[in-house]
C-alpha cells in the first residue's frame, strides 16, 4: 500500500535499473572473461560459473518471502549494499593463494544477491509508480539496463584490459572489481537517498500466517502451471530451443581469448571489451527491435520459423571462426554482429510464447515459472560447454552446436503457437 511520500521517478528508475544489470552481468559474464584470464581451464569456468546460473532457476521459491518480509525498498538497498561488498571481496580474494574458492564463493553470494534485487526491483516498480508511469517509464528502464550491460561488457571488460597492459592479470581485475563494488555502493546510498517509501512498513513486516498464505498462492500457481494446454510440448520448448546458444554463449568468449596454438583466435581483452560491449549488444538491441516490429505488424505465427532459423543459422560463424582463425578482428565484429543480430530477432519468438503461455489464470506468477525453466535451459547446456571443448577442439565444439539447432527445430515444430497473436 501507498503512503504519502516525494516521489521523483526520474532520480531513481534509470538508475535502479541500470543497477539490476551490473551484477548480473557480473556473475554471468565478466566472471567467465576473468576467470579464462586467470587460466581456467574450458572444463572448470564452464561448470563453475554455470552453477552461478542456480539462484535464477530456484528463484520463484524464495519471492515470496522477499513479498512477504520487510519491505521492497529495503531489499533494494539491502541487496545493493550486499553486491558492492561482494564485489570488494572479490577483488580482495583474486591476491590470495585461494583465489579461485574464495571469488566463486562471493560470486555465489553475489547471484543470490542479485536475484533476490530482482524480485524487489519489479515489485517496486509496479508499487512506486502509477499506471501511467509505468507506461511512460518502461521504455527508460529498458535503456538503462541496457546501459548496464554496456558498461560491464564494453567500459569495464575494455578497463581490465588496459590495465592488464601494465599490470598482472590478476591485479588488473581487482582493480576493476573493486571499482565495480565501489559503484554499486554508491547505488545503494544513492537509492537510500531518493527511493520513495510507498510501502507501510506493519504490512511489510511478515507474520506466519502471510508466509502461510503466500506458500498456499505458490502451491495454485504450480497446479495453475500444470493444467495448462499443451504443456509438454511447451516445457520442451522452453527447456530446449536455447539449446544450441547457451553452450555457443558459455564458450564464445574463452574461445576468442585462447591462444591460436588452442585452437582460439588469440584476441585481447580489449578486444573482446569493443566486440560484445558495444557492436554486440548493438545488434542484439536491433534485432529485439526489428522483431517486435514485424510481429506487432504480422504476428508471431508467420513470423515463427524466421525467427526460429534466425536465433540458429548464424550460430555457423563460429566453425568459420575456429577452422579459418581470422588474425583480422573486422571478420570477427562482422560475424559476431550477425549472431547476435539473428540472436536478438530470433529471441522475440521465444520471449512471446512465454507470454502467450502464460495468460489466464494467474498469469504474472505462471510467467515467473516460465523464466525459471528458461534460466534451468540455459544453465544445464552450459555447464558441460566447457567439458565438450576441451573434448572435441573448438572446431568439433562448433560443429556440434550447429548440429544441437536441429533439437531448437525440433522443439519449435511441435510448439502450439496462438493463433492471430500480435
Amino acid at each position: 500500500m501507498k503512503t504519502e511520500t516525494k516521489n521523483r521517478p526520474y532520480a531513481w528508475v534509470p538508475s535502479l535499473y541500470f543497477a539490476e544489470a551490473l551484477p548480473y552481468m557480473a556473475v554471468m559474464t565478466l566472471s567467465v572473461i576473468m576467470y579464462t584470464k586467470l587460466g581456467l581451464s574450458n572444463t572448470d569456468l564452464a561448470l563453475y560459473t554455470g552453477w552461478l546460473y542456480l539462484p535464477w532457476v530456484i528463484k520463484p521459491l524464495w519471492s515470496p518471502i522477499v513479498d512477504s518480509l520487510r519491505t521492497k525498498r529495503w531489499w533494494i538497498i539491502s541487496m545493493q549494499l550486499l553486491v558492492g561488498a561482494s564485489l570488494g571481496a572479490v577483488a580482495l580474494t583474486l591476491q590470495v593463494d585461494w583465489w579461485f574458492k574464495g571469488s566463486l564463493a562471493f560470486f555465489w553470494l553475489m547471484a543470490f544477491s542479485s536475484a533476490t534485487h530482482d524480485i524487489a526491483a519489479d515489485g517496486f516498480y509496479i508499487l512506486g509508480l502509477d499506471e501511467k508511469q509505468q507506461a511512460l517509464y518502461v521504455g527508460i528502464r529498458s535503456t538503462a539496463y541496457r546501459v548496464g550491460m554496456i558498461f560491464c561488457q564494453g567500459f569495464l571488460v575494455m578497463l581490465a584490459g588496459w590495465l592488464e597492459a601494465s599490470q598482472s592479470v590478476s591485479v588488473a581485475w581487482s582493480i576493476t572489481m573493486g571499482l565495480m563494488g565501489a559503484a554499486m555502493l554508491l547505488l545503494g546510498g544513492w537509492h537510500g537517498l531518493f527511493l520513495p517509501k510507498v510501502e507501510h512498513s506493519e504490512a511489510a513486516q511478515g507474520s506466519a500466517s502471510g508466509l502461510s498464505s503466500v506458500l498456499s498462492s505458490f502451491r495454485d500457481t504450480i497446479l495453475a502451471f500444470g493444467r495448462k494446454p499443451h504443456i509438454v510440448s511447451a516445457l520442451l520448448f522452453m527447456l530446449l530451443f536455447r539449446f544450441p546458444e547457451a553452450q555457443l554463449a558459455k564458450m564464445a568468449q574463452p574461445f576468442m581469448l585462447r591462444p591460436l596454438e588452442e585452437g582460439g583466435l588469440s584476441l585481447d581483452t580489449i578486444d573482446i571489451g569493443v566486440i560484445y560491449g558495444t557492436v554486440g549488444v548493438i545488434a542484439l538491441l536491433a534485432g529485439g527491435v526489428l522483431g517486435g516490429i514485424v510481429v506487432s505488424m504480422h504476428g508471431l505465427r508467420r513470423w515463427w520459423w524466421p525467427m526460429v532459423m534466425a536465433i540458429s543459422i548464424p550460430d555457423l560463424v563460429y566453425i568459420y571462426f575456429a577452422v579459418c582463425q581470422p588474425t583480422s578482428v573486422i571478420p570477427v565484429y562482422a560475424g559476431v554482429a550477425l549472431e547476435q543480430l539473428g540472436y536478438g530477432f530470433g529471441f522475440t519468438a521465444y520471449s512471446l510464447f512465454l507470454v502467450y503461455f502464460s495468460r489466464g489464470d494467474r498469469s504474472t506468477s505462471v510467467f515467473s515459472l516460465c523464466t525459471a525453466l528458461q534460466a534451468l535451459g540455459m544453465m544445464l547446456p552450459g555447464m558441460i560447454a566447457g567439458w565438450l571443448a576441451d573434448e572435441l577442439g573448438f572446431t568439433g565444439f562448433f560443429i556440434w552446436v550447429a548440429a544441437c539447432c536441429l533439437v531448437t527445430f525440433a522443439v519449435s515444430a511441435f510448439a502450439k503457437i496462438p493463433e492471430g497473436e500480435k
